[in-house]
């Protein structure tokens, strides 16, 4: 066999493995689609004061692991004390003012009551010298002095009713109806949160990281001052488009971790994500910017997926927010599934090396 057969074998041979190899990949993407863009990922929280003061206290260390409710930094309480005295001394003189116009209340209802009796007595005077003075046994000038003295009773009794009223509409029929009663413990209230709010606490279980307080800092409203990485996470994995579309919610996976080399862990596939950030147009008044591009073969869309494991329990808590991974999918069942499980421990193995 001369050097140019040998040589024509040899690219025969080459392009029926590349051929064998592109039919493998072409039809792996779409019945074993397999990403090494995959991710742990736990919740990360921004632990931030809800109000601005001198830290005083730092509770816990960087890297520390803490339960729900345990004390991170503690803010100078004293002004808000203060504030919460303050708010205690205002509440106390509304109930003070409310016993004053209890008794003020009560003096004009009495003076109600008098009004009315005076009012009841010369109404029975008028209707008596009314009588008498169709038969002239009584003078005009009697007559009308009386109903003067009628007629100013009925305004007098009008105007303690009035006085009565506002100060009753003051007052409030009850403690809970009382404006400034009802606004000295709303700001009570406010005062005893905010103080509460001096202590920052941990909101969930987790791992505090990238810790830059020192006592002495000053801390304002809204800024953070440490990360709080959750000791939940999941397996997040992206896929082209086209390797999701015998995929279903609930079917098996496998994961491989690059931390945990040669090991494979069974999964299952709990939601897909609504979409990408591509697919969101802001409606900000701009118009609508489409997307050019000369390559006549564009890249292709990546969406998300959320696995969680199976048969490790506690694994994910032990792996860092951000640790790599590869997915293997099983969509479909038979050689496909046989060849992926293969396809995915030759991926553990290799991690060895990479």
């Amino acid at each position: 066999m001369t050097p140019d057969q040998i040589f024509a074998r040899w690219v025969r041979a080459a392009l029926i493995v590349f051929a064998l190899m592109f039919g493998y990949f072409l039809a792996a993407d779409l019945w074993m689609p397999l990403t090494p863009q995959s991710r742990v990922i736990h919740p990360v929280i921004r632990v931030a004061p809800q109000l601005s003061g001198q830290i005083v206290e730092v509770a816990i260390t960087d890297n520390q692991h803490v339960r729900a409710g345990d004390l991170l930094f503690r803010i100078d309480p004293r002004p808000y004390r203060l504030a919460l005295r303050d708010a205690q001394l205002k509440l106390e003189a509304a109930e003070r003012d409310n016993a004053g116009y209890d008794a003020s209340l009560a003096a004009a209802e009495a003076e109600v009551r008098a009004a009315q009796v005076q009012l009841n007595e010369l109404a029975r005077e008028h209707k008596r010298l009314e009588t008498l003075l169709a038969s002239r046994n009584v003078s005009q000038q009697l007559y009308e002095q009386t109903r003067s003295n009628y007629e100013a009773a009925q305004s007098g009794l009008a105007s303690a009713k009035a006085r009565a009223e506002q100060l009753r509409v003051e007052r409030g029929l009850t403690d809970e109806s009382n404006l400034r009663l009802r606004q000295a413990r709303n700001d009570l209230e406010q005062a005893e949160l905010n103080l509460s709010y001096a202590e920052i606490r941990a909101e969930i279980d987790g791992i505090v990281s990238n810790l830059q307080v020192k006592p002495g800092t000053y801390a304002s409203a809204g800024s953070a001052l440490a990360a709080l990485v959750s000791d939940e996470a999941d397996v997040i994995a992206d896929f082209r488009e086209k390797s999701l579309v015998h995929m279903a919610l609930g079917e098996t996976a496998a994961v491989v971790f690059d931390a945990l080399p040669g090991r494979v862990f069974d999964a299952r596939v709990m939601a897909l994500d609504a979409g990408t950030s591509q697919g969101q147009l802001l409606p900000d008044g701009s118009l609508a910017s489409p997307e050019s591009s000369d390559r006549w073969v564009r890249d292709a869309q990546r969406q998300r997926i959320h696995l969680a494991v199976q048969d490790a329990p506690g694994l994910l808590e032990q792996l860092p927010s951000g640790s790599r991974a590869t997915v293997q999918l099983y969509p479909v069942t038979g050689l496909a599934k046989l060849l992926g499980s293969l396809q995915i421990r030759l991926v553990s193995l290799m991690h060895y090396i990479y």
